[in-house]
């Protein structure tokens, strides 16, 4: 347990890629050591950057009608672990939506992160993430199919930004997706 509060500790004071930023930033991680779902997002929005909860944001409300379960649940630091590719904002792109979460950062924690945390499975989020994990395949695929990593399972979900639209009109059948995704999260949740 000390390692991982260490780890904690020191994830929330890391100011490593401090010179890439314009804007004040906040590493951002949620959870305890033995939650049963990692939940691996991309990096946080600009809200979340200031209120410092991850997912506080439209994604975040989309997350809890896929998942169809309560902030309390997903809250839960004995549930879920919240991280992402990056834990500080990266900011704004010139397209308009956020940068890609610098490499520097989850090179440093995230593998740490792996290592401690003793969940369940994973819940992987968005195209950046994805192919951090399963560099050889389309989202796509990966999403309409259970994953391993780490020899646990894995699910991988499109980013839930209102910025996906695109994919989501492509993917219409995704909907029948999350009725299998709902089922293992409650599993997970023991909420069902």
């Amino acid at each position: 347990m000390k390692d991982f509060d260490q780890l904690m500790q020191a994830i929330r004071k890391c100011r490593y890629c401090k010179d890439d930023f314009n804007h004040e930033f906040h590493p951002v991680v949620w959870g305890h050591q033995n939650a049963k779902i990692m939940q691996i997002g991309q990096a946080p929005s600009y809200k979340v950057n200031q209120s410092l909860v991850p997912f506080s944001d439209l994604s975040g409300k989309r997350l809890l009608q896929w998942y169809q379960i309560s902030q309390e649940t997903f809250y839960n630091q004995d549930i879920f672990y919240l991280t992402s590719l990056a834990h500080c904002y990266p900011g704004k792109a010139a397209s308009g939506g956020d940068r890609r979460p610098p490499k520097c950062c989850y090179q440093k924690w995230l593998h740490q992160e792996m290592q401690l945390v003793n969940n369940e499975i994973y819940i992987i989020i968005g195209s950046y993430s994805a192919k951090l994990f399963f560099p050889d395949k389309k989202l796509s695929d990966l999403v309409f199919e259970n994953q391993k990593t780490n020899d646990k399972l894995a699910i991988v979900l499109p980013h839930p930004s209102p910025l996906n639209m695109r994919w989501f009109k492509a993917n219409p059948e995704f909907e029948n997706r999350l009725v299998e995704i709902r089922k293992i999260i409650a599993f997970y949740c023991n909420c069902n």
